[in-house]
């Protein structure tokens, strides 16, 4: 764009817009305050869900693997944001995109073998070949 024309371009919408949505949203909030409940009942801050009282905290501890497997999926999540763009502009892309797309999902597949092997993803880590405590292994006398 050049200067006469970003001059020229009226930023009255935009602003009347945004007074429009500031003005929205208090009177959302400020009806909601004045026409809402008061109380002050015992149970009113606990947690509630699906009808049923809660029973013990909801401080849970998970172990690290859980959180692990969480960042995987996330990655791999958007790595399939990836190909599933590559797959829109597959004809644009010709022979050297499918290549190169070939490419990182080989690469993909060889990270996921790699993780498989180290056992990242092994939610339980106890419960990995090798550990002792298979079938096998208490049957033939070894001790956990």
């Amino acid at each position: 764009m050049t200067e006469a024309a970003s001059a020229a371009t009226p930023l009255w919408p935009l602003v009347v817009y945004a007074a429009a949505v500031f003005i929205l949203v208090g009177g959302i909030l400020g009806l909601s305050y004045i026409l809402g409940e008061r109380h002050r009942e015992m149970q009113t801050g606990d947690p509630y869900e699906s009808g049923i009282a809660s029973t013990g905290s909801a401080r849970l501890r998970f172990p690290a693997n859980y959180y692990l497997v969480a960042m995987f999926f996330v990655i791999f999540d958007v790595e399939t944001a990836f190909i599933i763009s590559w797959a829109i502009a597959f004809r644009e892309l010709g022979k050297a995109g499918y290549f190169a797309a070939a490419a990182f999902i080989a690469v993909l597949f060889a990270i996921l073998f790699f993780e498989g092997r180290m056992g990242a993803l092994d939610i339980y880590p106890g419960r990995r070949r090798g550990s002792g405590n298979s079938r096998k292994d208490l049957q033939a006398g070894s001790t956990p």
